[in-house]
């Protein structure tokens, strides 16, 4: 008896995370999809009309907006982080003074929500009182820097708040990963006369690849559902020029009673987190079976 107990036991702890899982994420999920299929406006209806919600999305001139922001803001977001992050991770790398104060200076931003980062760079990118008043205080009348108000330049102001928030935390992932490579290596290479930008270019940066594949992931990941940041920092506007997907699915959803076309773009993003995240979870299924 106290062994099937023993068996059993794991399997009776887990089931209340197991069970809360299928129903509160899974179950949703499910739930999203069936009412991206009917008419559903204020309520939840199960007038089935196909995919016409659907449709409705792509002729929808607001969606696309959000579409191409998400595809400036994430390619934007994601480089920018990558070659910052590599670049203080090779710094730190050196064994420079005050190493530990560095990284922790450069991880704290990590720490923050980003709706506290959306609310002080909010701060520093209004023209009347940040940047661009303290530099026009200096006496640089000529002086402009109003990207939060410039509906042509208001989605770049999501990626300097973006990028600052998240390029610390790319930076302790190369950095660990630079860490984990054999010295040996290193030293073969400079033995063999390379200087260290070619030792780090056609050495490092190859073994690296797992840690570069992974920041990619993880911040394509968070540029798809960025939210809180957006309504922080623009709450989408002027207008609707900064809109992202997940921003425009809360407008239609919950504003203006669209449920069925909220449901529908809330689809399509998770299509977008699946098709980042299938081939990922491929490659280190694949890895592991064949390491």
């Amino acid at each position: 008896m106290a062994g099937h107990l023993q068996a059993w036991l794991p399997k009776l702890v887990l089931a209340p995370s197991v069970v809360i899982t299928l129903c509160f994420i899974y179950g949703f999920m499910l739930w999203t999809f069936v009412l991206s299929l009917t008419s559903s406006r204020m309520l939840p209806s199960y007038d089935f009309i196909g995919f016409a919600q659907y449709a409705r999305l792509m002729n929808n001139e607001r969606w696309w907006v959000a579409a191409t922001n998400l595809g400036v803001f994430g390619g934007l977001f994601v480089g920018l982080c990558l070659v910052l992050g590599a670049g203080l991770a090779i710094l730190l790398d050196q064994r420079i003074r005050r190493e530990n104060v560095l990284r922790t200076l450069y991880l704290y931003p990590m720490a923050l929500s980003f709706i506290v980062t959306g609310v002080v760079w909010k701060w520093l990118l209004n023209p009347g009182l940040g940047i661009q008043a303290m530099v026009r205080g200096w006496g640089f009348e000529s002086f402009d820097f109003d990207w939060l108000v410039d509906p042509d330049m208001a989605v770049y102001t999501l990626v300097i708040a973006a990028v600052w928030q998240a390029s610390g935390f790319v930076m302790a992932l190369f950095l660990a990963g630079l860490r984990s490579i054999d010295d040996s290596i290193l030293k073969a290479a400079q033995l063999d006369g390379a200087s260290l930008p070619r030792v780090y270019w056609r050495v490092v940066m190859p073994c690296l690849r797992p840690v570069v594949f992974s920041a990619v992931m993880i911040l394509s990941h968070i540029a798809i559902k960025s939210f809180d940041l957006v309504v922080a920092l623009t709450g989408g506007g002027p207008g609707y020029s900064s809109d992202l997907p997940a921003t425009f699915m809360y407008a239609h959803a919950f504003s203006r009673s669209q449920v069925g076309l909220g449901s529908a773009s809330a689809i399509l993003m998770l299509g977008g987190v699946l098709a980042i995240l299938v081939p990922y979870l491929y490659s280190e299924l694949r890895s592991r079976r064949h390491g």
